[in-house]
């Protein structure tokens, strides 16, 4: 019999061969390992929609990073999650010099000074209305909230932040920033803008582990319509034009051709926020016995990978850290 098609399962036929063509690869230093901070002592409070996530105060929180440190992940963003009654209408908790943000960032420095620590620079953990800016009559002001925004970033940069992570989508949220960082004398410290931010339904847990849903409406004004994709090219335009050293795309899954096509225009580490909606659902089918969560989680993470991402934000961290090392 004359051959007269290609025989492509030659480099599939065992685990070495397909090893050794394997295009994409999953490193443990690719993770950014999401930590929530809360205001008490002795708390450790689980997240219910998040099986596996907690709110730590500052005497626990050591718990979670030495665990964090010992699987050889070297990167955490931080949330703070204030008291409700520290809450007002401008989120002055968010820039307060010992707000629990920034006693987080100074905690993790000092007693982890080889982590690198991004710090979330929004207001909406602080605003008692939820929302991420100032509002007025029912609608969040850009240019009033972006005075409010420089001054987070530049107390996170002074209680030690190595990277500043804006998730606000207020216009002209990146040149803010940068202007105010580079006065206040961190020319140094990059910022890692939440670029293309859509309004999705994939972040209802993480808004109950931050206790950040906001109290009227919603922030369809503010975050993209998940419909557009020009847009998103827009976007991450600005942010790159405006000085900003990553870029984000958030939601991941949905959104995976988004983040081709970041990657396929600008130069910039590209970082896939691989949020709460798309952890919880698969911590919910494999608590069920629905799926195989290990290779449903390395699967999704992969897939990100494949479609352009550098660096992952995922609460998957950890047991992903540990299968990595398993397989290695």
């Amino acid at each position: 019999m004359t051959n007269t098609f290609t025989r492509h399962r030659r480099l599939r036929k065992n685990s070495a061969m397909r090893a050794l063509v394997r295009e994409t690869h999953l490193h443990v230093d690719d993770f950014i390992y999401p930590i929530f901070i809360t205001e008490g002592e002795n708390q450790k409070n689980p997240v219910p929609s998040m099986p596996g996530v907690f709110q730590f105060s500052l005497d626990r929180v050591k718990e979670e990073l030495d665990e964090v440190v010992s699987l050889g992940i070297k990167s955490v963003i931080l949330f703070g999650v204030p008291d409700d009654a520290d809450k007002d209408e401008c989120g002055t908790g968010a820039f307060h010099t010992h707000g629990i943000i920034q006693r987080g960032i100074r905690f993790v420095k000092e007693h982890y000074p080889e982590l690198l620590v991004v710090a979330d620079t929004c207001l909406c953990e602080y605003t008692s209305h939820g929302h991420c800016g100032i509002v007025e009559n029912g609608a969040v002001l850009n240019d009033e909230s972006l005075e409010l925004l420089v001054k987070t970033a530049v107390s996170q940069a002074e209680a030690g932040a190595d990277i500043i992570a804006p998730s606000n989508m207020m216009d002209g949220f990146v040149t803010a920033i940068r202007e105010g960082l580079d006065e206040a004398g961190y020319l140094d410290i990059p910022i890692m803008s939440y670029a293309v931010k859509y309004s999705s339904a994939f972040y209802g847990p993480f808004r109950d582990a931050a206790n950040s849903a906001p109290q009227f409406g919603d922030r369809k004004a503010y975050q993209m319509d998940y419909a557009n994709r020009l847009e998103a090219l827009r976007e991450a335009e600005s942010d790159v034009a405006e000085g900003a050293d990553f870029l984000i795309v958030k939601p991941a899954l949905a959104f995976l051709d988004i983040i081709r096509d970041v990657k396929n225009n600008f130069n910039l580490p590209l970082v896939a926020y691989n949020v709460s909606g798309e952890y919880a659902m698969v911590k919910a089918a494999a608590a069920n016995g629905w799926i195989d969560e290990r290779g449903i989680v390395m699967e999704t993470l992969v897939g990100m990978k494949r479609a352009g991402v550098d660096l992952i934000i995922t609460y998957h961290a950890k047991d992903a850290a540990r299968w990595i090392k398993e397989t290695n």
